[in-house]
């Protein structure tokens, strides 16, 4: 252990999905822009599609999504068809691309799109890409709105995996959080879409949310255990409603302390390994013959905006509004408001909102952050070397990481000739952003305010 793990706990450091993070994007990167990064896809580079519909039909008071609420059919409908047109205004940039190898619907609550819809933007999908043969094929879920009839619908479509949102079990955790919905629910959801064929499920948990204890989380766990999905993310609430005003519902003083947090984390964690998951990262847990757990073991696993991955996509595609996509030469975020978004698509524009061209420092440090991430350990000269770089680029982040060695989370070894390796310790695992934080170049002077570290 750490000499002072809740000073560290309680540190503010971004997630890391990105480097460099969503902050740091401009206007600098343009439609034009963005025209161009995908001309110059080639043949040779495969896909990944991200599809963000941002509705849901209430707002839960724990959300961080760019999502919004309604219950009117008729901006769903609208919301549709215009995705629909962006598909096929990306798609004309990228008639010579290699296959789509993953495909993810995210939002907000992405089945809440007519039923209709969803068939129609699968066929246009297939129409503009070429899609692999064994392409994954996600969609986020709420439990509460999975009947018989959209789990046939996302099997007919293609949809191989599926996450539920399940954060919590018990009753009173779920009425301070704004989303009521009993394990029967749960459980009801999961067969409906096992029965369809839709058997890859994942199920969403969270820790840090007002009034869980370790009896609430227990119970949490053993529960979900007994629905034995594949697959557990176990997400730390970001409490930030400077960002999501609707947060301020929740009643800040129920929220755990941060001796609390920890100690909820750590004992999910023990009771997920128990049971035989294999802890993947700082937050998921997957089944040994699970893709994910076998992409750890082979050092193929990936992170990006969907958390840790197994999609092996070279660019990451974002359609719908606030989606934001990675190529090789940058990041690109669409318009966050319908109204801009749809315009901009309806006048044949690519409604690019702002991104961010990647340098070769960019990149490196991506590189890196990744790594750290994904394997909790990375050799610094291969990859710097790689980038035409020496490991003395990199003296601001090995001067940071002293301390963390100092207490324990980390360890730094360099050798002659330039040689380097940066290696999490167990006791510093659930603070590798900490780690990742110190190859950040632009942290330092950044003025973004971030969820705590752990």
């Amino acid at each position: 252990m750490t000499k002072d793990p809740l000073s560290h706990a309680m540190r503010s450091v971004p997630r890391y999905t990105s480097y460099p993070t969503a902050p740091h994007f401009h206007d600098g990167v343009t439609a034009a822009t963005y025209a161009g990064w995908l001309d110059g896809v080639s043949p040779d580079e495969t896909l990944s599609l991200y599809l963000h519909v941002p509705y849901c039909r209430e707002l839960c008071h724990y959300c961080g999504c760019h999502t919004k609420a309604t219950r009117q059919e008729a901006p769903l409908k609208a919301y549709s068809a215009t995705l629909g047109q962006e598909i096929g205004l990306v798609g004309e940039h990228l008639k010579h691309s290699g296959p789509v190898r993953h495909i993810h619907w995210g939002g907000g609550t992405p089945s809440l799109l007519p039923l209709q819809g969803l068939i129609e933007l699968a066929g246009l999908l297939r129409v503009h890409f070429n899609l692999a043969r064994d392409l994954e094929h996600a969609i986020e879920l709420d439990p509460r709105l999975v009947g018989a009839e959209l789990a046939e619908t996302l099997a007919l479509i293609g949809v191989n995996r599926a996450s539920l949102g399940v954060q919590d079990f018990d009753l009173g955790v779920q009425k301070a959080i704004g989303r009521v919905q009993p394990y029967e629910t749960v459980r009801q959801a999961s067969e409906f879409l096992r029965q369809a064929g839709v058997t890859r499920l994942n199920f969403d948990l969270m820790y840090g949310l007002p009034g869980q204890t370790s009896a609430t989380i227990l119970d949490t766990i053993e529960k979900t255990l007994s629905l034995a999905p594949g697959r557990i993310a176990l997400f730390g609430y970001a409490h930030v409603p400077w960002m999501r005003k609707h947060q301020r519902l929740i009643d800040e003083s129920a929220l755990p302390s941060a001796a609390e947090r920890l100690e909820l984390a750590d004992l999910a964690r023990a009771e997920l390994t128990r049971a035989g998951y294999v802890a993947v990262g700082l937050d998921h847990f997957a089944r040994p013959d699970d893709s994910m757990a076998i992409a750890l073991a082979d050092g193929s696993l990936k992170r990006n905006f969907q958390g840790y991955t197994t999609d092996q996509g070279d660019q990451l595609i974002g359609l719908g509004v606030s989606s934001i996509g990675r190529l090789s030469s940058g990041y690109v975020q669409n318009q966050p408001d319908v109204g801009n978004w749809r315009r901009s698509v309806e006048a044949g524009r690519l409604p690019v909102a702002k991104g961010l061209a990647l340098s070769t420092d960019d990149r490196l440090r991506a590189r890196i952050i990744e790594e750290l991430m994904t394997s909790y350990a990375c050799d610094l000269k291969p990859l710097c070397t790689s980038h035409g770089l020496s490991t003395g680029h990199l003296a601001d982040a090995l001067a940071t990481l002293k301390g963390l060695a100092a207490d324990g989370l980390v360890r730094v070894e360099i050798g002659a000739n330039d040689n380097a390796r940066i290696e999490v310790t167990e006791a510093g695992r659930p603070f590798v952003r900490l780690a990742a934080a110190a190859f950040d170049a632009y942290l330092p002077g950044s003025k973004a305010r971030h969820s705590a570290a752990v």
